[in-house]
């Protein structure tokens, strides 16, 4: 049975749909956290409960409808709850992302004090290990009323006071999301009411997804697809959610496994990197038995899709009862709420092969002219959900034909209101009700295919080169860290045109200052981005494991690491060639 949305009660407001769930689906299990003591059940009337009585000590520390509450949370119960109670109490939540080893400390803590005094967050709620060196950084913003402790809040209250107040309308501002990176200032992206109820009945519509549907997330909430994909979509839909720490899963990415076999999960959506991942870091002893014949769509999004990575999930899993047609993609970002297209729920993902050198040169996306040709593999994104419009448009934002590589722009029902206190930034990508997105692709057949983005692209003589595919070419080199490689431009005055850089993390157990144990590994590297792409790489520095910086969402940061590239290293190779 197909689900458009369990919104037929025509909800103005998510809080609207809370107390629609709270009255008529009490009973039934809204979220399952999955953690090492095991599985635990959570009731809508529990749920919602819970977070009734965070809105509660909410309001009791002074907080009013419009302020907003940053949410520094580990993965855990606290985080779903004040998410939800903030809601109810008509303050706007958004979910920070939270100090981990991979992320530098002062950074961390520099950003989250830029966005503390940008967006004047009224109220912080964060945990133990966070709250003295919050309390230093933070304690001088006038506008920050409190740091609280999630274990010192207070629940309590009149329940139903809460889940019967009307404090937001439509139009209102019901969460934040921010942009994910590790340089400048991110933007809070303003979300109504309305546009995340459009988005959820859009995005419903193209998975098909219906009553017997169970959705199994390890995302973090600080990003747009674990937010709302993997957490505010099921729960206002009604659908099952089965969730687990991001962490936990790095640490034991079984566990997803298992967790679809026990709940008989159909719905799971996952960056690129997690097939391999998922493909290379589970023994067949650790999940003898795990039937995996439910999972009726793994949805590929928020990195550029490889079909390398899908065919080797696929060898990996098809014995456990994996099937090729739930090989789904998205093409999502928060700006649009999440989804923009979707491909493979009603047919195959098509696979494009264009010919290389043609994009290269003409940034035209044609198919190879004879048989000997370099080609490029391009896996669609699919189709726009309802509701929604793409173009691909040139320099000057007007639209190009199909074949033609540009910049994505979208218009849709369900797009941001704008960046919070960020009017510039807002009119740097809105034009006449369409939004652009800075990421480069081309429209084939109506599908969307992305080759990019618009900021990384590197243009060496005229040439131009994505990143991602030189990535995409070393990352199986031996000697160097899998998925630990990235590439940039950086101008060459002399020449007037880009040189391209390639930095890359070595193995455990090697040096990257041996001369004689990376001769090969720097060999391979050159001759493959030659042989492959038609230009050569100039700059190629091996580097220590975590060298490189990532993003707040665990991507590899490529214009911090370039800045970090040209400020310790290219400053040197200058004064010593």
């Amino acid at each position: 049975m197909t689900l458009p949305i369990r919104l037929d009660h025509h909800p103005n407001t998510l809080l609207d749909q809370v107390r629609y769930l709270y009255q008529h689906e009490g009973d039934r299990t809204a979220v399952v956290l999955v953690d090492s003591a095991g599985d635990h059940a959570v009731t809508y009337r529990e749920f919602f409960t819970h977070a009734a009585q965070y809105a509660y000590a909410l309001e009791q520390a002074g907080i009013q409808p419009g302020d907003l509450v940053a949410l520094i949370l580990q993965h855990g119960d606290a985080v779903l709850y004040s998410f939800w109670g903030a809601m109810l109490l008509g303050a706007i939540p958004s979910i920070f992302p939270f100090l981990t080893e991979k992320l530098d400390r002062n950074k961390y803590f520099d950003s989250v004090q830029q966005l503390v005094t940008h967006e004047e967050i009224a109220l912080i709620i964060t945990y133990d290990e966070l709250e003295v060196a919050l309390h230093q950084r933070l304690e001088s913003i006038h506008t920050l009323k409190a740091i609280i402790n999630k274990d010192t809040l207070k629940p309590g209250g009149d329940i139903q006071k809460y889940l019967e107040m009307t404090p937001a309308q439509a139009e209102d501002t019901a969460f934040l999301q921010h942009s994910s990176g590790s340089t400048g200032l991110q933007k809070g992206v303003m979300l109504s009411h309305r546009a995340v109820i459009n988005q959820i009945a859009s995005y419903s519509h193209a998975i098909r997804l219906n009553q017997d549907d169970v959705i199994v997330s390890w995302l973090p909430l600080y990003h747009d697809m674990g937010l709302i994909a993997g957490f505010i979509m099921p729960i206002l839909q009604g659908i099952k959610l089965v969730l687990m720490s991001p962490f936990h899963w790095v640490r034991d990415p079984k566990i997803l496994l298992h967790a679809i076999h026990r709940h008989q999960g159909t719905l799971c959506w996952l960056p690129n990197f997690a097939y391999n991942f998922l493909a290379t870091r589970v023994r067949d002893v650790d999940i003898e038995g795990v039937d995996l014949s439910s999972w009726r769509a793994a949805v590929n999004c928020s990195e550029p899709v490889q079909a390398e990575s899908h065919e080797a999930f696929l060898r990996r899993y098809a014995p456990y009862g994996f099937r090729e047609s739930a090989l789904t993609a998205c093409y999502a970002m928060a700006e649009n709420t999440f989804a923009v297209t979707q491909g493979g729920i009603d047919k195959p993902l098509t696979i494009d092969v264009v010919d290389r050198q043609a994009i290269m040169d003409t940034r035209r996306a044609d198919p190879p002219t004879h048989p000997d040709a370099p080609t490029q593999r391009f896996v669609s994104n699919g189709v726009p959900i309802p509701n929604c419009q793409i173009r691909v448009v040139d320099e000057n934002r007007q639209p190009l034909p199909e074949r033609c590589v540009g910049e994505i722009a979208l218009k849709s029902d369900s797009m941001l209101t704008g960046y919070y206190k960020n009017e510039q930034a807002t009119g740097n990508v809105m034009q006449d009700g369409w939004y652009f997105t800075g990421d480069m692709g081309y429209i084939a057949q109506g599908e969307l295919y992305i080759t990019g983005r618009k900021k990384d692209l590197i243009i060496v003589g005229g040439k131009n080169v994505y990143p991602q595919d030189i990535e995409n070419l070393l990352n199986d080199i031996p000697g160097l860290h899998p998925g630990r490689v990235t590439a940039f431009g950086v101008f060459n005055e002399k020449l007037g045109t880009e040189d391209i850089a390639i930095i890359a993390e070595v193995a455990d157990g090697i040096n990257p200052h041996d001369r004689e144990a990376t001769r090969p590994i720097l060999q391979e590297i050159r001759a493959r981005v030659a042989q492959s792409t038609d230009v050569t790489a100039r700059f190629v520095h091996l580097v220590d494991r975590k060298w490189l910086l990532k993003t707040s969402s665990g991507k590899i940061a490529r214009g911090a690491n370039r800045e970090k590239f040209l400020r310790e290293v290219l400053k040197w190779s200058i004064t010593t060639r």
